[in-house]
């Protein structure tokens, strides 16, 4: 059965954890009034409780839009295609969180003109001084142009379904969760260990194996 591989989709989120320190570093701590000092749990979490429910709207969408392709097409080898396709994304975000590849930072200009529209709204937010307002600037900050979100969220295109593409970003959504919360505790030492170069290809590699399997699957059953 071919299905969108949630597994690998969590691997990619936490073992792509220098890019996620790298995008969000300036981000997190805003969150403190005045952007000095440790970031308080309470902002921690209701920022990132945005930005993982925005990512899963994100891929609700995306699902619910591979759903009506579906419904639109040869369904067998339209599934095939879109299961072929967001595992060779998983290998690429491997091969660009080793280090090997920069194609996802290309494709992170798309989101650029809704960025312009947002941007301004979570500026208004800032500083944040409560767990609520942390929600929302999360929540916007989501929509941030991102490499590897936008070749997550393809994965919840080709899952099918607005559950399945749900699901697919907050498996995503949730592995960047560790390095997102601590990083306010202790972000550059943090960031320094992520981007050793052996991490990263042992990292990045664990990711491409998670895409090439599947891949490897077919091909399999394919021959026979």
């Amino acid at each position: 059965m071919l299905e969108t591989s949630y597994l690998a989709l969590l691997m990619a989120g936490l073992l792509g954890g220098g890019h996620c320190l790298g995008m969000c570093g300036g981000i997190v701590a805003a969150l403190s009034a005045g952007g000095q000092g440790r970031v308080p749990w309470p902002l921690l979490l209701g920022y990132n409780t945005g930005r993982v429910a925005s990512y899963t709207l994100v891929g609700a969408l995306l699902g619910a839009a591979g759903a009506l392709l579906l419904e639109h097409a040869a369904f067998t080898s339209v599934r095939v295609a879109l299961f072929v396709v967001a595992n060779l994304v998983i290998v690429l975000m491997g091969l660009y969180i080793a280090g090997w590849s920069g194609w996802t930072t290309r494709i992170e200009r798309l989101g650029v003109p809704l960025w312009r529209r947002l941007q301004p709204l979570a500026r208004k937010l800032i500083p944040v001084r409560s767990p609520q307002q942390a929600l929302l600037v999360g929540a916007l900050w989501g929509w941030l142009p991102c490499g590897l979100v936008y070749s997550a969220s393809l994965s919840a295109l080709a899952s099918g379904s607005a559950s399945g593409g749900a699901l697919a970003m907050l498996a995503f959504g949730a592995g960047t969760l560790p390095n997102l919360l601590l990083m306010g505790w202790f972000a550059s030492r943090l960031r320094a260990w992520l981007q050793k170069p052996w991490l990263r290809r042992v990292a990045g590699l664990a990711v491409v194996a998670s895409g090439a399997w599947p891949l490897a699957r077919l091909l399999i059953s394919a021959a026979h």
